[in-house]
This record gives C-alpha cells, structure tokens and sequence, in this order.
C-alpha cells in the first residue's frame, strides 16, 4: 500500500514497503526514469531473506511533488524523513542505474544510520577528475546529458513529448532504447514478466509529467553536493562489463575514490544484468552475508 509523507518545503514524498514488517530495513532508489513500483523482488524472496523493502517515489515521480532544483545529495534528507516516520535508527540502502548515485548519496551524508550500501550499474559523478564521462555512453544519454547542461527548461522541452509517448504506452521507452541495447540486455528484456514489470515502472513514473526525469539528468549533471571519498561505511559497487547507458568506467572511477568499496564486475553482462543482482546482494546488505551470494529468486511483476 503507497502511503505519503511531508518532507521539506512542504513536499509530499510517496513510498511502499514490502517484505518482513519487523525484517532488516533496506531502501531500494529506483532508476531513472523510475518509481517506487520499479523493479523489486518477489514478497516470498524478501520473507524468506527477512527484509523490510522500502522504496519512494523520488521527486517529480509517480505521486511524490516536484522539487526544482534538487541535487542528489537531497535524496539523503528525503530518505531520512521516511526512515524516521518508520521509526527506523539504521537501514541499508541500494540503488540501481540512477538510483546508484543516491544511494551513494545517503552513505556520504547520512552517518552511522546507514549500515551498508550498494550502487549497481551506477554513474560517477560529472566532476569526476581523470574521468572520460561519455566514453563508452549510448549516443541517447549523451544527448540527454549534454542537453541538461544547457538547463533544466531544455531538457524538460526535449523530454516532454516522449515523456507522453511513454505515459500513453508504456512499451514505448523500451522500443525506442532497442536499438541501442547491447544483446545481454536484449535477453533480459525479452523476458515477458521483465518487460511488463519495467513498462508498469515507467507508467507510473511519468503519470504526472517528466519532472522527476528532467531533474534526475540534470542533478547528475551538476556537481552531486557531496564528495565519494567521505563515505565511510561498507560500500559494494556492481557493474556489468558492456554496459552502455552508464559505462563500466564509472563505477572503476568510484571503486578507486571510495575508501570502502569493493567492486564486483560481470563479463557477458550489461545495464540490466542489475535485476540479476539485487536479489544476490540482499543478504549481504542486511550483513547476513559477508559478500554477495547466489540466491534463489524471482521479481515481482
């Protein structure tokens, strides 16, 4: 059940949880686009690892308020709302594609309230000192990067119209990303329950307007508001070797600028090899684990 809580400046945010009432709390941050109804493993799964899922619309998506001008540090105050609304001292967070940044995010800001953190298929931030940012990058997201440089009011008049395209048929983003999708991916999104569990995320995610993805582009784009290198607990860094929406080299980038960190890298695997690995992270994640482990699962969808 989607409940609402006020963060700052009045702002609604949305969010769900699923799983063990009194389990191990992790927040899931969605990709980008994305939402709360993203792509989240199976209740049974969850029970069975005892985990307490929280995911959040971040804003401008789904049913959570626009906040103009946000950074992706601001990400680590909205999570700590809903973690004290939940009553919740400690809790480990993972985000997925740009959802990695934020995550990041709270470990960087949030002190000891965080436990662990993973960021799979993750960019590095803009700013990154000796890093290519869009070698290796789909020529899409070099086209959405390059226009969020330019202003959020660009970048909302680009989106816009593919943003309603999306909203009407939901199918449509994995259509027109086809073409440009590696064939790791390709196997991943041919899967019938993966497609519809995605084509459900991106619905939901622009039933408003393309606010939320606008501004996730353009906080990426601009200095992050905090700086990797000062997080200090456990950090695992995921990528798959052929990704090209977020290259491999970003999450090297972070591996050697987070003190923390351990990095986990996957041959024959791109973006979406991620939803493979979530459910293996779990348990270490919750420290039931001391690294990632096969785990037998399935996703919701």
């Amino acid at each position: 059940m989607t409940e609402v809580v006020k963060a700052a400046e009045d702002r609604l945010l949305s969010y769900e949880e699923r799983g063990v009432p009194t389990g191990d709390p992790v927040f899931l941050l969605h990709g980008t686009p994305g939402s709360r109804l993203g792509p989240r493993p199976r209740s049974g799964l969850l029970y069975r690892l005892g985990v307490r899922l929280i995911t959040y619309d971040r804003p401008g998506y789904g049913q959570s308020d626009s906040h103009i001008g946000r950074r992706v540090a601001d990400c680590a105050e909205d999570v700590q709302v809903i973690a004290d609304t939940l009553g919740l001292k400690k809790f480990a967070v993972v985000g997925r594609s740009g959802g990695g940044p934020h995550a990041l995010a709270c470990a960087a800001l949030l002190g000891d309230r965080v436990t662990r953190a993973a960021a799979l298929v993750s960019l590095a931030p803009r700013d990154a000192e000796g890093l290519e940012w869009f070698a290796g990058m789909t020529e899409s997201n070099i086209a959405e990067y390059t226009a969020a440089l330019q202003g959020r009011t660009h970048l909302i008049e680009r989106l816009r119209a593919t943003a309603d395209e999306i909203k009407a048929n939901p199918v449509r983003l994995i259509a027109s990303l086809y073409s440009e999708l590696p064939k790791p991916d390709r196997r991943v999104v041919s899967d019938t329950g993966i497609r519809r569990m995605l084509e459900e995320n991106y619905a939901e995610a622009l039933r408003r307007s393309a606010d939320g993805w606008a501004d996730d582009a353009v906080a990426f784009a601009r200095p992050w508001g905090f700086d990797p290198a000062d997080i200090t607990v456990p950090v695992l860094l995921w990528h798959g070797a052929e990704d090209v929406f977020s290259p491999i080299s970003h999450s090297l980038w972070l591996a050697d600028r987070i003190p923390t960190a351990s990095l986990t890298l996957k041959t024959g695997v791109a973006h979406f090899g991620a939803l493979d690995a979530l459910p293996k992270i779990l348990p270490w994640l919750t420290g039931r684990s001391q690294s990632p482990r096969p785990v037998t699962g399935v996703y919701q969808g």
